[in-house]
């Protein structure tokens, strides 16, 4: 079932590419979070969106954190980002159990190799009590979020 805004975010837990813990609960106690699910690193379209993202992070404002997520390894992570110069930490969910919990995963469903525990394409804005103030998530990977409408409900969290 789709998470809708308003809803409480499910709670986590995962590894950042540097293998730092990261906890949304605790992450929000300091402000709120921009989650944006990509499907694979090193792929066209993830490296556009998130190039785009570091370039502009300061027009997202100064009340949230942005994270990549995605179903690759740490280390995969790790150089994605070291290649890229993102200037935000990416998030593994190498087993593909959050992308699920926020209605975010293709499952056996992905391009014609009908590929499992991929995470979709996908934008979530937390705010500082734990509730989403925006959702999306694209079926179609070749898709980008909008992009403008999650900056604007990420300025909007004081």
């Amino acid at each position: 079932m789709a998470l809708l805004v308003g809803q409480m975010a499910p709670d986590f837990s995962l590894f950042t590419e540097d293998r730092q813990s990261f906890t949304l609960s605790h992450e929000i106690e300091e402000h709120g979070v921009v989650l944006l699910f990509f499907p694979g690193a090193f792929t066209s379209t993830c490296t556009t969106e998130l190039n785009e993202v570091s370039n502009d992070l300061d027009s997202f404002g100064t009340s949230v954190r942005v994270f990549g997520l995605s179903t690759d390894s740490p280390f995969a992570l790790a150089e994605y980002r070291r290649a890229n110069g993102f200037r935000f930490n990416l998030l593994s969910d190498h087993e593909g159990d959050i992308s699920t919990l926020y209605s975010a995963r293709y499952n056996r469903d992905f391009g014609p190799m009908k590929l499992d525990r991929i995470s979709k394409r996908a934008a979530f804005v937390v705010d500082r009590d734990g509730r989403i103030v925006y959702a999306e998530v694209l079926d179609n990977a070749g898709h980008l979020p909008d992009l403008e409408a999650v900056r604007e409900a990420a300025k909007r969290i004081a």
